[in-house]
Parts: structure tokens; sequence; C-alpha cells
């Protein structure tokens, strides 16, 4: 069974709130329960973290070296300054794919630029939730690729 850990980071605690025209509608926790549900058809075991705080971040990163098999991070506003993120996701050495309910690249500037996703397998933007179900599917796929 691959197990996956899903990292939420600052300000999806708000999603249904913030900016619904931008983030869209559903709340963290229907994602979350999209997730769970894909995850239960994908036979995937899942955890999901989420944090507003950078360092607790880079822990839950950290813990997943002695549990998960794959990580899928949503960086939030980390995604374009976080160094010490960017150094957690490459120190443990999992499959990672970085997921953005928005395309970043079709928005602010400051957006464009992904400092965590260079330590990434790859990134799914734009597809809102439905980015964290895709991403679940390619960090099964590299899992069991990885594994023969």
């Amino acid at each position: 069974m691959v197990k996956v850990m899903v990292i939420h980071g600052p300000n999806l605690n708000l999603l249904g709130i913030r900016e619904p025209h931008v983030y869209g509608s559903l709340t963290l926790d229907q994602v979350n329960e999209r997730v769970q549900q894909q995850a239960q058809e994908l036979g995937m075991e899942v955890r999901i973290v989420q944090s507003n705080h950078e360092g607790e971040l880079v822990e839950a990163v950290h813990q997943c070296h002695s549990w998960a098999d794959a990580i899928i991070i949503n960086p939030a506003s980390y995604t374009h300054y976080s160094v010490a993120l960017r150094d957690a996701i490459a120190a443990v050495r999992l499959p990672t794919i970085e997921v953005h309910l928005t395309n970043i690249y079709a928005r602010e500037a400051f957006r464009h630029r992904s400092v965590t996703g260079q330590a990434c397998l790859g990134v799914v933007s734009g597809f809102g939730a439905e980015s964290y179900r895709l991403a679940l599917r390619a960090a099964k796929h590299a899992v069991e690729e990885s594994r023969g």
C-alpha cells in the first residue's frame, strides 16, 4: 500500500471563505474528504496536516521520512520564497508533488517562481481541488514505478 502525506500550507484553513472567486467555494474539510475518498479508491493510505507556520511545515516534511512513500504539498505562499521548506523536501528524498488550486503562472508575477517546486518531482496547478486528486495518482504512479 502506498502511503502519502498531504501537507497544506498557510491560509488553506480558510478555504471556502478566503477569496472564493479565486480559490473556490470548497472548505479544507471538503477538499480533505475528496482526497481521502480518492486515496481509498486507489488503495492508498493518506495522512493530512495543515499549518500556517513554516517551521511546522518543515517538521511535517521531516516526519514523512519515517512513514510516507510520497508527499503531496501545497506550500501556498511559502512556494515563492521558502528555502527551508525546499531544503526539507530535498532532504527527505521522497517523491514529492507540489499542488496549487490556482494556476500560479496565470496570476501575479511574484507567484510565477516556485522555490519549493525545484525540489519536487512535479507540480499540479490550476485545477482547483482536483489538483490534489491528480497529484494522488501521480504519487502512486511514482512510488509503484520506483518499486519496479
